[in-house]
C-alpha cells in the first residue's frame, strides 16, 4: 500500500494530458476563444462608452472633428469670395454713378412734393438707398449691404455734389446699416420679396432719421414725422421692391450664374407660351 501509493501516477503522460480533456471542447471551446474574449462585451458599447470617450483624448478628438466638419459649409457659405468683392465693388460703383445723376434731378421734384405736403420730398429719397439692397441680394454675405451702399456713397462724394463728402459718407453708412440689419435677422438666409422690400424699408428709416437729425434739426414734430413715414415707404417701394425687381432680371440674362441668385432663377419653372 505505501508503495503503491509513493510510486508517481501517469498523470504526464497519460489519457488525461492527452485526452479529451486536453483538446476537447473545454480547451478550445467558447471559454477559451468565445463570446467573452471577441464579444459584444469586448467591442460593442462597453468598449467605448461615455466614460471611454471623457477619459480618452482620441475618442473626443475625433468627435470634434466630426462637429466641426459639420460647421464648415456654414463658414463657407458666409466667406467672401473673389467674385464676391469685385461684383460687389462693380454694382457699388455703378449706383454711385445713378446717385450722382439723381443729385441733379432730387431738388426740383423735392420741392414741388414739399410745396404739396411738407415733408413729403422723402418720397424720391429711395432712389439712393438700392444700393445696399442691390448688393446685399446679389452677394448674400454678412456685411454685403453696408459695403454696397458705402461704395455707392463714396463714388458720389467723390464726384461731388451739394451735401459735401462726409455728409455723404456718413448718410451711406447709416443707410446701409439699416439695409444689413434686416438681412441678418434672417441669417442671410431668406431673400424673398417681402424680406427685400423690408430691407429697403429699414433702409429708408435710416434715411429719415438721419436726415431729420443732420439736416432738419429745427423743424416742427410733424415735418419730421411725416419726413420719415415717406422715407420709409420709398424705401421698401424703390429700394427694396426695385432691387428684388432688377435681380431678377438680371438673373435672367445669365450674368449671376455665380450667386444663389442667379441658380435660382435657372430653377424657376418656366410660364409655358401661349402660342
Amino acid at each position: 500500500m505505501r508503495e503503491r501509493a509513493s510510486t508517481p501516477m501517469p498523470t504526464a503522460t497519460g489519457s488525461a494530458a492527452t485526452g479529451p480533456a486536453a483538446t476537447g471542447p473545454a480547451a478550445t471551446g467558447s471559454a477559451a476563444t468565445g463570446s467573452a474574449a471577441t464579444g459584444p462585451a469586448a467591442t460593442g458599447p462597453a468598449a467605448t462608452g461615455p466614460a471611454d470617450r471623457a477619459a480618452d483624448p482620441a475618442l473626443q478628438t475625433g468627435s470634434a472633428a466630426v462637429t466641426d466638419g459639420a460647421r464648415q459649409p456654414s463658414r463657407r457659405r458666409f466667406r467672401w469670395r473673389v467674385v464676391d468683392i469685385v461684383v460687389a465693388s462693380v454694382l457699388g460703383v455703378a449706383a454711385g454713378l445713378v446717385f450722382t445723376l439723381w443729385d441733379l434731378g432730387y431738388s426740383p421734384i423735392s420741392v414741388g412734393l414739399g410745396l404739396v405736403l411738407p415733408g413729403s420730398q422723402s418720397l424720391v429719397g429711395g432712389v439712393w438707398l438700392f444700393a445696399g439692397v442691390l448688393v446685399g441680394v446679389v452677394v448674400r454675405k454678412p456685411g454685403a449691404a453696408l459695403y454696397g451702399e458705402v461704395v455707392a456713397a463714396s463714388v458720389e462724394a467723390l464726384v461731388g455734389n451739394e451735401w459735401g463728402g462726409w455728409l455723404t459718407l456718413v448718410s451711406g453708412l447709416v443707410q446701409g446699416l439699416g439695409a444689413e440689419i434686416v438681412l441678418a435677422l434672417f441669417l442671410y438666409r431668406v431673400y424673398r420679396a417681402p424680406v427685400v422690400v423690408l430691407a429697403g424699408a429699414a433702409a429708408g428709416l435710416a434715411l429719415g432719421i438721419n436726415d431729420s437729425v443732420l439736416w432738419y434739426p429745427a423743424y416742427a414734430l410733424a415735418f419730421k414725422v411725416v419726413y420719415i413715414v415717406c422715407a420709409i415707404i420709398s424705401g421698401g417701394v424703390i429700394a427694396g421692391g426695385g432691387s428684388w425687381l432688377l435681380v431678377r432680371a438680371l438673373a435672367r440674362t445669365g450674368v449671376l450664374s455665380a450667386f444663389a441668385a442667379g441658380r435660382e432663377a435657372r430653377r424657376r419653372p418656366q410660364r409655358p407660351s401661349r402660342s
